[in-house]
This record gives structure tokens, C-alpha cells and sequence, in this order.
């Protein structure tokens, strides 16, 4: 058992070293175990020994760790589990063998995230590979989000930058606190203050200065204690062996038609690019290898053809990627017309410089692959236009103050806008608020202060006096700090809102008259409401006339603040007939009310004074058309019943008819001739007569009973014969059901309604015995 034990631990120490030998150099596993062999046999050690100094070398060897593994068993057994006691090559062990299976250096960040002691606290790994031109590449990272990977992919030569830092001299940087850290570096960060502490670590090369950098983001505060710090160090030694093995590129075989085209492309200028197509499935293209490049094209990545040679496209030209100029790559490789895209914008580095500009890109199949080429646009012309055409159309300027040199910089813009000579020169930030009306000054003032004193942007309308005129403006500001947080410029965007703000008067002035006119409104409606309740008074309760029983109901508009022109009138003439009237003026208000007032009065003068009911339509319409007081036209009903013989005599004049219900059935009278009174000076006005019997019913009513928006007038009648044959209740009060039935809480015009009955004939008493 012992032996067994022994064997065990010492199969687990010898993988071990293996993976660490093969994260070193790129072997296999084989090659792994011949090269411990070999060393083992030239120092005159056991196998276990070597694997264990090979694990050793993994960590300094002045560390505390190389006390520790004095201390191992006579059989060189070690314990299989972490403790406090451990440590941590056997940790760094499996790391090595399981770097030794990243394929790619994305592979190698993840696998350290997953891999590195938890003590460590890694939340995140980037790997950055120097460029030629100076610059940083990312080329793996694992833990961090795609907004980060695109805005710091690729990192410009510049000067505070901790990654180039660490490969400039050599020595790893840590950087423990993140306030401390801001003022002395430019941070990697997305979102800012995300990751509170973080490492830097050169990945050593073969002889030559480092030319990648390994990063351990963490969002813990804090310092990296000495055995983190030489557990990361023995990791960075581990994935600079493994990257290098990465780094071998396949290039083209000589004679090769992308061998051909480098030639060519060595003699030609502009940037192009042999693409030739990776599937990831039937039809399906993953990626695209760089197999040629002129060296202008390389320039637009930052690098020399030779490191664009072999790599894949989205590994070093992030802007090609996108969706567009994918989907063209398809259709070109598909072999239709040759893809070219539309203008885009793209970083260069130009002498250790970020430079945008604008370029499109042109494919067109060459064999099974794609020649690609980059045009660049004059874009400095071009974005000067843009600029202004947007400063012009927008009636806007941009302005900026450089704190430390007192100098000032206006766009052609803001003289305008300012009303001021180009020749004069712009002004100081400190003489801005002196520009502004003097009721403007200490509100200018005062954010201009607090901009300088807080960093505290700010957002002020302010207006001016020009030679145009008076301006309303509108300053948009902020402070631009240097890297150690002072602040440096103020940039800001002046907007002319002279047209939007004389709108918003208007605007307000409108309101306030319409306010005003809706006041006047409602007092005329109360005024006209008053006036058409004192012409116009409804009875409590149904009225006797001349045998009949009469009901009236009125109802008022249920929209808009107008008074309406309906209105009634019964009447008992001398001679013991009946005159029922139900009218409908055009229009609302006191003039609709004035002129339903004449013609109520008048049609009764007219009747009891022995004028018939077509004579009294015709001079109500003379009155109508030479009256200057009236409110232009009417329409009308006039009938007469006689209770001798039951006879219900009646003319109209654009009214609708009377409703007859009798024995259970409602039917409408026959409308006789009758024009819109004040419409002609010549109407036709006839009239027509029914003979009632006992228990019938007549309703007069105004065309607001039956007329809907956007439903014809026979439907409308249809449903008031519906309702009156439904609710045939003799008692007083039962009108009231009925005009709920036909309206259904419908909006309206006004109501008037008249519910002539005759009563029943008393039954025989003879028939009661």
C-alpha cells in the first residue's frame, strides 16, 4: 500500500512538471517527458526529483515556497490536497498542463481566470501584445464585456499607460489603489471605478525585451501580497512560453497563388488584402485568414505585413467585422458583383498618433478568396464641411477656453451668433457674462463660477443684444481635466433658440387668449342659459289642452359650452283648439336664443290672429331673411288639433315628422311640402291632416333626438319608432325611460320633445255588469 501510494503521488507530480514543460517550450506531452528524462539522467537525479525542481523553478528561488518544499517526505510524496501548508506549485502545475491545451490566446486568458488560486481574487485577465508601431493590441481577455474589448482593443502609444509601462521597463506594475492609480495612469476601464485594483506583468521573451503584457483585473480594494504576487509572476512565466508557441503563424508556401499576389502586392500602393475563407459549416464562413497584405494595409492596423500574414481577420481588423461589411463579403465571396461598402470612420495610428478618418472597402472574388482593398477619403475637407453645415443648420457654434494659457477659440458661428467681429477676437471665459443683458449677468455669472470651481457642467439660456436684434442664446458647458485631474479647457456649444423662444411667446400669448376667450364663452353661456330658461320655462308636470295630455322634455347639449335654439310652445287658442309648436334656430348662443325668442312669440301672435299654419311659415321666413338681428335659418313644426272632430291639422318647414303611435304600432306622418325657413325668398309651405283616435300618441321632437355623427337619419328614426312602440307607459313621468332608450348616453345636439296622448274612451258600464 505504501509503494501504491507512492507511485500515485509521484504519477501526479510527474504531469505536473510535464504540463509546466510544455506551457514553457510548446511540446507535447511526449517531448515533456523525454526532456525531464533527459535532465534527470544529466544532473544524476531520480525522475521525481527533477519534476519537482522543475515545479520549483516555476516560483523565485529566494521565495518562502522553497522552504517549504525542504520539507517534503522521504518518498517525495506531497500532500494531494491545498492547504495552508501548500504552496502552490502544485496549483501552478495544473495550470501549466492545462495552458499546454489553449489553442488561442483568448483560450489562455480563460483559462488562467479559471485556473489562478482563489486567494488571488482575478476577476478578470487581459493579454495585450505590443505592436510594431508602438501601440497595444488586445488579443485575449476573458471576464470583461464587449463594451470594454471594443473601446480598448487597441490602445495608442501614448505615455501613462500602465501595459506599456510594464513592457517599457521590464518590471511589473501594481497598482492597489484605484484613486492613487487615476492620477499617475491612464486606467482601462469600462465602466470607470469598476475594477479597483489591478496587475500588470510583462510575459518574459527569448532574449529580447517583452513584447506582451499579462493584466489581473479584480474588483476588490487592496494590495497583492507577496504570495499572490509570486504566484502571478510564476503564471505570467507560464503563459509567456505557451504564447510564444501561439505566435507561430503559418505563412505562404512558396509559388503559391498568395505568394504571387504578396509579390504584387509588394509593388503595388494602397492597402489590399487576400482573404481566404474559414468555414465553420456547410456554407458558412467563420472568420477570413490574412494570407497577403501590402504594407499601407497594415498600416491601417497598426502593424507590418508580416505580422498581418497568417492572423485572422477579426483577430486584427475589429472594423471589418461589422455586419455590413460581413454580409458584402458573403455576397462578393458568392461570386455576384464586387462589394463596396459605404464610408465609415476608422482609427490609424500615423507616427504614435490615433488619426480618424474615413475609408470604404471594396471585395471582389479571386478564386476562392477575396481581394480586399481600403480607400481612403479626404475626410479632414469633409468634416470641416460637415462641422459647419451642422453649426449652420443647427444655428449653433462650438467655443473652447484653454484654463492654463488663458487663450480662447471660437468657431465662424459664434461671431455670428455673438454679433461680433471675427477681427475683434473671441472672448475670455471670464468676460463672457459681460456679452448678456444685464438682467442676464449673475445667473451667466454664477454658473460660469461654480463651472470653474465644482467641474460642474452646465446648461444656461442667456439673451443678447446685436446689431439684428435681440438674441435669445443658450451656453452649453464643461470642464476637460488633465491627467492628474486639474482642470485644463472648458469646451462649450453655443445655440441660437431666438426662433424657438419667440415661438414659445407666441405660444403663451395664444393660451392667454384663449383663456380669455374661453371665460367670455362661459359667461355667455351662463348669460344665454338664463335668458333661454326665462323665454323658454319647462312645466313641472304634464299639461291639459283641449282634451289632450301633454309632456315636454328638454335637454341640453352635452358637449361645448354653447346654448342651443331649441324650443316649444303649446298653446290653447280661443276657441278651444290646440297649437303646438316644437322649432330648431341654427347655430348657439344669445343670437340662437334671441332669434328662437322672435320666432316663438311671433308664430304664436301669428296663429291667434287667425293666420293659417302655411301662412305663418311664410312670414316667419320673410322674418328671417330682411330681420338683420336674426341668426339665418330655422326649422319647424306647427300643428293644430281641433277636439270636435279629433283632427290634427300641421305643416313644417325642414323639420322631420311627427311620430303617430296607435294600437301598438308607430308609424311616421306623410311630411308635407316644406322648405328651411330663410333659406329662399319664394318657399312652398302645405299642409297635411290626420284624424286621431282615442288613445293615440304624438311625439314632435327636434332633429337632436335621432341625428348621430356619422349614422343616416333613417336609422336614427328607426330607432325612435323602436323605443316609443317599446315604452308605451301612460303614467306621468314615463318620458323620461324613453329618451334614455334612444339616446343611450350618446353625445348630442340639444333635445326637445312633445308627447301629445288622447285619452282612452272610458269602457261601456253595461260591459262592466
Amino acid at each position: 500500500m505504501e509503494r501504491l501510494r507512492d507511485l500515485a503521488a509521484t504519477s501526479a507530480v510527474l504531469e505536473r512538471a510535464k504540463g509546466a514543460v510544455m506551457a514553457l517550450t510548446g511540446c507535447s506531452p511526449d517531448a515533456a517527458a523525454e526532456e525531464l528524462q533527459r535532465r534527470a539522467e544529466a544532473g544524476r537525479r531520480t525522475l521525481l526529483e527533477e519534476c519537482w525542481i522543475t515545479l520549483g523553478s516555476l516560483l523565485p528561488p529566494d521565495g518562502p515556497a522553497v522552504e517549504r518544499r525542504r520539507g517534503r517526505s522521504s518518498h517525495g510524496a506531497v500532500p494531494t490536497s491545498r492547504g495552508p501548508a501548500d504552496d502552490g506549485t502544485g496549483a501552478l502545475g495544473l495550470l501549466g498542463g492545462a495552458l499546454a491545451r489553449a489553442a488561442t490566446p483568448h483560450d489562455l486568458a480563460g483559462c488562467l481566470l479559471e485556473r489562478l488560486p482563489a486567494e488571488v481574487g482575478a476577476d478578470a485577465v487581459v493579454i495585450y501584445a505590443r505592436r510594431p508601431a508602438g501601440g497595444l493590441e488586445l488579443i485575449g481577455h476573458a471576464g470583461v464585456d464587449d463594451t470594454l474589448t471594443a473601446r480598448w482593443r487597441q490602445v495608442p502609444p501614448l505615455s501613462g499607460t500602465a501595459a506599456l509601462d510594464a513592457l517599457r521597463s521590464g518590471e511589473p506594475r501594481w497598482l492597489e489603489d484605484v484613486e492613487t492609480d487615476r492620477r499617475r495612469y491612464l486606467l482601462i476601464e469600462d465602466p470607470p471605478g469598476r475594477w479597483r485594483s489591478r496587475a500588470w506583468l510583462p510575459l518574459p521573451a527569448d532574449g529580447d525585451s517583452p513584447d506582451a503584457c499579462l493584466g489581473i483585473l479584480r474588483t476588490r480594494t487592496g494590495p497583492f501580497p507577496a504570495r499572490v504576487r509570486e504566484q502571478l509572476l510564476a503564471a505570467a512565466r507560464l503563459c509567456a512560453g505557451r504564447l510564444r508557441a501561439l505566435e507561430t503563424r503559418p505563412r505562404p508556401v512558396g509559388g503559391s497563388a498568395a505568394a504571387a499576389v504578396q509579390s504584387v502586392f509588394d509593388a503595388l500602393p494602397g492597402a489590399a488584402m487576400l482573404l481566404t475563407p474559414l468555414s465553420a459549416g456547410p456554407g458558412e464562413v467563420e472568420d477570413y485568414r490574412i494570407d497577403a497584405a501590402t504594407r499601407q494595409a497594415a498600416d491601417l492596423v497598426g502593424g507590418s505585413h508580416a505580422d498581418l500574414v497568417g492572423r485572422r481577420l477579426r483577430e486584427c481588423c475589429a472594423a471589418l467585422t461589422d455586419e455590413p461589411l460581413w454580409r458584402g463579403f458573403a455576397r462578393a465571396l458568392s461570386g455576384s458583383e464586387p462589394f463596396e461598402s459605404e464610408p465609415f470612420a476608422h482609427q490609424v495610428v500615423v507616427d504614435g498618433a490615433a488619426e480618424l478618418s474615413v475609408h470604404s472597402v471594396r471585395a471582389a472574388r479571386l478564386g476562392e478568396g477575396l481581394i480586399v482593398t481600403w480607400v481612403r477619403h479626404g475626410s479632414s475637407d469633409r468634416q470641416r464641411q460637415r462641422l459647419a453645415d451642422v453649426q449652420r443648420l443647427g444655428n449653433l457654434g462650438w467655443a473652447s477656453w484653454n484654463l492654463v494659457t488663458g487663450e480662447a477659440s471660437w468657431s465662424s458661428e459664434v461671431f455670428a451668433l455673438f454679433g461680433r467681429e471675427p477681427a475683434s477676437g473671441p472672448v475670455g471665459l471670464g468676460g463672457l457674462a459681460d456679452l448678456a443683458l444685464p438682467e442676464d449677468v449673475p445667473a451667466l455669472a454664477d454658473a460660469l463660477d461654480r463651472l470653474l470651481a465644482e467641474a460642474r457642467p452646465f446648461d444656461v439660456p442667456f439673451r443678447v443684444r446685436t446689431s439684428g436684434g435681440l438674441r435669445h442664446l443658450r451656453l452649453v458647458a464643461e470642464v476637460v481635466p488633465d491627467h492628474h485631474g486639474t482642470p485644463a479647457e472648458v469646451h462649450g456649444v453655443v445655440q441660437d433658440l431666438t426662433v424657438q423662444r419667440s415661438a414659445e411667446l407666441a405660444l403663451v400669448e395664444s393660451e392667454r387668449a384663449i383663456l380669455t376667450q374661453h371665460d367670455v364663452l362661459r359667461a355667455e353661456r351662463t348669460l344665454a342659459a338664463r335668458l333661454q330658461h326665462a323665454l323658454l320655462p319647462l312645466p313641472t308636470s304634464p299639461a291639459r289642452l283641449a282634451g289632450l295630455r301633454v309632456e315636454v322634455a328638454y335637454l341640453p347639449a352635452q358637449s361645448g359650452i354653447h346654448v342651443g335654439g331649441d324650443w316649444f310652445s303649446t298653446l290653447e287658442l280661443p276657441e278651444g283648439d290646440a297649437l303646438f309648436v316644437v322649432g330648431d334656430v341654427a347655430g348657439h348662443g344669445i343670437d340662437a336664443v334671441a332669434t328662437m325668442a322672435q320666432l316663438r312669440f311671433t308664430a304664436k301672435g301669428m296663429v291667434i290672429t287667425g293666420s293659417s299654419l302655411t301662412g305663418a311659415l311664410a312670414r316667419l321666413n320673410t322674418l328671417l331673411l330682411h330681420s338683420r338681428d336674426t341668426h339665418g335659418t330655422a326649422t319647424m313644426v306647427l300643428a293644430r288639433y281641433s277636439p270636435g272632430e279629433r283632427r290634427l291639422v300641421w305643416a313644417q318647414a325642414g323639420h322631420p315628422p311627427p311620430l303617430l303611435l296607435r294600437d301598438g304600432r308607430a308609424s311616421y306622418l306623410d311630411r308635407p311640402r316644406g322648405m328651411l325657413l330663410g333659406a329662399t325668398a319664394s318657399p312652398v309651405f302645405e299642409e297635411a291632416e290626420c284624424l286621431l283616435r282615442p288613445g293615440d300618441r304624438v311625439v314632435l321632437y327636434t332633429d337632436g333626438l335621432v341625428e348621430r355623427p356619422g349614422e343616416g337619419l333613417d336609422r336614427g328614426l328607426e330607432r325612435l319608432a323602436e323605443a316609443v312602440v317599446a315604452h308605451r307607459a301612460d303614467h306621468p313621468g314615463s318620458l323620461a325611460p324613453l329618451l334614455d332608450a334612444v339616446l343611450e348616453g350618446e353625445d348630442r345636439d340639444d333635445v326637445c320633445v312633445l308627447d301629445i296622448r288622447v285619452p282612452a274612451e272610458p269602457a261601456d258600464p253595461a260591459a262592466r255588469g
